[in-house]
């Protein structure tokens, strides 16, 4: 294969990327922790990535998403620069043509896609409060000292189910410790932390929304079979997760790429970026009562771009 598309999601919590092929295949993917320095791990996937693919591989398209998307769509002049609900929708209708409904839980944030006939005409995020996303599970998992990758199967092995309060993780946190001081078994009270993870999920995100079958779950979460469980319980219907659901996001951008480089030419600056040094900074602008803040991205001394100005004064839009 030496051809192929090459996508990147950057959120808060973790950095995404896959090469796919001209049908849309995944020929490789990574999963890295943000860790706090988009950066430097956004370097560290082109690395990983192009230590893996054929040296020979030309990039025909490249696309990124993710709450840092245009900064990653800087560093590696990418051809498009989309938000996550198009990439994850248009990731997900290319591979389950027949999907209506998109959950997806993310590290920091969660949101809900409707689809109808491939097309997405409604969604709703969660970006205000942490509760029942990947971060307050890892922090709980971390308390209770149990691998974060054994938290779902512990809640499948409960033997009853204890309600947890879960529309703030406070208050969550609060509420296992003392189900915990009352005797209640570790596994109880995770299988309990599932059905608040669910419940504060369709009372707040998925709120008014109209969920039908084919439902996919995909983002961090999905891993989690306690919480899958939980959503089939609560919502009565079968739940499908994607074999990448932790890179859908990623393969969305690379797809969008595609599209729009119609596989002739990109401007992708190759892998060779993760060598690259880049650096930021964020001033404010005093030109007007707006005070601007504005961020500057800088490849070695060179400024490369510049956003957050109202008046195009610094960014020239």
């Amino acid at each position: 294969m030496h051809e192929g598309f090459l996508g990147i999601d950057v959120g808060s919590i973790s950095t995404k990327g896959v090469v796919i092929d001209r049908d849309y295949r995944v020929v490789a993917y990574r999963y890295l922790r943000t860790q706090g320095n988009p950066i430097n791990s956004i370097r560290q996937l082109l690395k990983e990535l192009g230590s893996e693919v054929d040296s020979r591989l030309r990039i025909l398209g490249a696309g990124t998403t993710g709450s840092a998307r245009r900064l990653a769509g800087v560093m590696i002049q990418a051809d498009i620069v989309k938000n996550e609900i198009i990439a994850h929708a248009v990731a997900a209708g290319t591979y389950y043509p027949d999907v209506q409904t998109v959950l997806e839980i993310g590290g920091q944030d969660s949101k809900i896609i409707i689809l109808r006939d491939g097309i997405p005409v409604d969604f709703a995020m969660n970006t205000v409060c942490a509760a029942g996303t990947g971060s307050f599970l890892d922090h709980q998992a971390a308390r209770l000292q149990i691998p974060i990758e054994e938290f779902g199967t512990r809640a499948l092995r409960a033997q009853n189910r204890v309600s947890i309060a879960g529309r703030c993780t406070v208050f969550a946190e609060s509420d296992m410790i003392h189900k915990a001081q009352l005797g209640v078994p570790t596994d109880d009270i995770i299988a309990g932390l599932c059905d608040a993870i669910v419940r504060n999920y369709l009372n707040t995100v998925a709120k008014g929304k109209e969920i039908r079958p084919r439902i996919l779950f995909q983002g961090g979460v999905a891993a989690n079979v306690g919480v899958r469980a939980a959503f089939e319980r609560a919502l009565g219907q079968e739940i499908t997760v994607p074999e990448y659901f932790l890179v859908m996001g990623a393969i969305g951008a690379a797809i969008l790429a595609a599209e729009a480089t119609s596989g002739q030419a990109s401007r992708f600056a190759g892998f060779e970026v993760a060598q690259t040094e880049f650096a930021t900074r964020v001033f404010e602008c005093d030109g007007c009562p707006n005070r601007c803040e504005v961020v500057e991205t800088f490849r070695a001394a060179e400024v490369i771009d510049r956003y957050g100005d109202r008046c195009g004064k610094w960014s020239g839009n």
